[in-house]
């Protein structure tokens, strides 16, 4: 059995074994899929999806190999509602209504 580029599949897990291996969301997943960050799923029928073993495993080692950035914390100030403000702001305001 191959896919792809000719590659040999020796094992694939379904989606089950997959949360187990990989602890992101199906969305988080099906979006890096879309961009080519993640390993693609395949069809075995029409409501059977599955991914290569392999694949899942490479991607895992590299995650490990390469350390990601973290996200940066969300800029509160620019909120629509309940915007923070300032520090200095803040405290102004404060002892102005005091």
């Amino acid at each position: 059995m191959t896919y792809g580029e000719g590659t040999p599949i020796k094992r694939t897990i379904r989606r089950q074994q997959l949360r187990e291996m990989v602890p992101l969301a199906d969305s988080t997943i099906y979006e890096m899929e879309q961009r080519g960050e993640f390993p693609r799923r395949f069809a075995l029928s029409p409501r059977c999806v599955v991914w290569d073993l392999a694949e899942v495993e490479a991607w895992l080692a590299s995650r490990r190999s390469a350390p990601i950035a973290r996200a940066q914390p969300p800029d509160v100030r620019q909120r629509r509602s309940r915007p923070v403000q300032a520090p200095g702001l803040a405290q102004a305001a404060a002892s102005k209504a005091g």
